[in-house]
């Protein structure tokens, strides 16, 4: 059996969603923003699971690190890029991550670049800094 993963990431909590090669969802768990907690729900399917799709928010730093570290393959979901609500009249934090997961299984997963480390600090200052200078100029 092959897995997929998608996790909408929140600023306290964290909703995991593993689903089966024909969508149908074999774990959804909403969880505190621990990694532990997080790789103990991913455990089970660890062997089998294709890869694990995380929002690009701006806090994924710590769950994309954490999951690369236990050897988890990682993708970051640019979600300016996801069209999900076009035409959908219900949505939340259990369907975008299933549907996270439904993307990477179908090869269609819009994905953001995972910065090194080393170069997020940089990163970081220079986003802040445009934002700043757009701020001023406006």
């Amino acid at each position: 059996m092959t897995w997929y993963s998608g996790i909408d990431l929140h600023s306290t909590n964290s909703v995991v969603v593993v689903s089966d090669e024909a969508d149908r969802v074999v774990l959804q768990r909403r969880l505190a923003n621990e990694l532990g907690g997080i790789l103990e729900a991913l455990e089970r399917y660890r062997e089998q699971l294709v890869g694990v799709v995380v929002e690009s928010t701006y806090n994924w730093y710590w769950l994309v690190d954490g999951l690369q570290e236990a050897g988890y393959r990682v993708h970051l979901a640019n979600t300016a890029a996801i069209r999900q609500y076009d035409g959908l009249k219900h949505s939340g934090d259990v369907s975008d991550a299933a549907h996270l997961a439904q993307l990477l299984r179908l090869g269609i997963l819009p994905t953001g670049y995972i910065i090194p480390k080393a170069e997020r600090a940089a990163r970081d200052l220079a986003r802040k800094r445009l934002q700043l200078v757009r701020c001023r100029t406006a």
